[in-house]
């Protein structure tokens, strides 16, 4: 078990590039396995939860080579194993994207009740019933999703715009019988990039970010070779890592468009942005103003950033509010926030953050993916030197998270804790 040591108080500065979506980089991964032969897909994160779906994906009967650093073979055999490993499943929650591939691909498929993060409640209800819908029979036993059937277009109404479900549903539409219509879908840009994948593979999706898609289903898809785009939350987590230490910092490889929910907020705090078609340069200087967050499904506020947003909003003077609306757990962060010396006191699904003149390094813990990557930024700008402990969850979704940071000019240092017990 790794955890970093932060020596803080160094402004950022500099320039660093964004990695491939881990978002998307997972569903189009899930997503191979519908077509037979070889696809490539490039700039893919070395990530550990790409390592575990690929894994997954591997046991299931598929070949996997990295061919460069970020680019990735898959090859799918004609009759690909339907039942997923539950030692893999259990670790990686994106692992239920395979649900709807291998319904499309095998027309069954076995998969135990994901793993992941814990942010709150992340039912499969929405999922299931979209499969249903298409004509699948889904039951659950001892823990095991079991699904089986020929798949026939129908229309699908979710009652929350779930991202996963979205995709799952899309997934097994591409294969099923006549049109398929999926009404108050997500809109986030990780399902237009799986739509344009499953086109590039010679689907035929159409209607990905707005409301409703529409999938005609086709006979057979065919292997192809494909880019993944670029993470929005990894670039608006550097955006926050330069304004936290009130740097000067310019992030390459991005889509800006993606980001102006982040970007809106920042500006409200007085951060300054400009915008190019390939990256966002952000400078910031003392003092920044507070602000409000609510959380929603794209385009609104992201719950992804809400962590990170947490963390730089501890450090301006005066009161924000964050209402989070998408996952019950999210706030965890703001304990471990207040051991640094943060001021934020939490209701419910709300917290109010209540602007310190400083933070301070102390020893804190992941609770989950994002709010790890918050208390990595709080410890750049607090004084001292801050432990964040538990960093495999970050690992799971940031490509050279410390090495990037470092190349701006901060001072994180991996080290390898060998007795767990005194981890904290």
């Amino acid at each position: 078990m790794d955890k970093y040591l932060i020596s803080g108080g160094r402004r950022l500065e500099g320039s660093v590039y964004v990695s491939g979506a881990k978002n998307a980089a997972l569903a189009l991964i899930a997503a191979s396995i519908l077509a037979p032969g070889e696809t490539i897909l490039e700039n893919v994160p070395r990530i550990a939860d790409v390592k575990i779906l690929l894994n997954i994906v591997e046991k299931l009967g598929a070949k996997v080579a990295w061919l460069e650093e970020n680019t990735v073979s898959l090859t799918i055999p004609e009759k690909i194993d339907y039942i997923a490993p539950h030692s893999l499943v259990k670790r990686l929650r994106a692992s239920n994207l395979l649900l709807g591939g291998l319904l499309a691909a095998r027309g069954k498929a076995q998969i135990s009740m994901p793993g992941g993060c814990n942010i709150g409640i992340r039912p499969m209800d929405l999922h299931l019933k979209g499969l249903h819908a298409l004509g699948a029979e889904v039951e659950i036993e001892h823990g095991f999703i079991k699904a089986s059937g020929r798949l026939q277009g129908n229309r699908v109404y979710l009652d929350f715009p779930s991202v996963g479900a979205t995709e799952n549903i899309m997934m097994a539409a591409t294969r099923a019988k006549g049109t398929t219509i999926i009404e108050n879908v997500a809109k986030e840009p990780e399902i237009v990039d799986l739509a344009n994948f499953l086109n590039a593979m010679g689907a035929k999706v159409r209607g990905a970010g707005t409301d409703l898609i529409r999938i005609e289903g086709v006979k057979e898809l065919k292997s192809t070779c494909y880019s993944v785009i670029a993470d929005r939350i990894e670039a608006g987590t550097l955006m926050v890592a330069g304004a936290i230490t009130r740097g000067n910092v310019t992030i390459g490889k991005v889509i800006s468009r993606h980001l102006q929910p982040v970007i809106a907020k920042l500006r409200e705090m007085g951060v300054e942005i400009i915008e190019d078609e390939e990256y966002v340069h952000v400078a910031a200087g003392d003092p920044l103003k507070p602000t409000d967050i609510k959380t929603l499904p794209y385009p609104g506020f992201p719950t992804d950033m809400q962590s990170q947003m947490m963390a730089i909003l501890a450090t301006c003077q005066g009161t924000s509010v964050i209402v989070e609306n998408v996952f019950e757990n999210r706030l965890q962060v703001a304990e471990e926030l207040n051991r640094m010396g943060a001021n934020i006191k939490v209701e419910g699904q709300t917290a109010v953050v209540q602007g310190v003149e400083k933070l301070s390094g102390a020893h804190v813990r992941s609770c989950d993916l994002r709010s790890g990557a918050g208390l990595v930024l709080a410890g750049l700008a607090a004084e001292g030197v801050t432990e964040v402990s538990n960093i495999r969850l970050i690992d799971r979704g940031y490509e050279k998270f410390e090495q990037k940071l470092n190349q701006l000019g901060a001072q994180i240092r991996r080290v390898q804790v060998r007795d767990v017990s005194i981890d904290r």
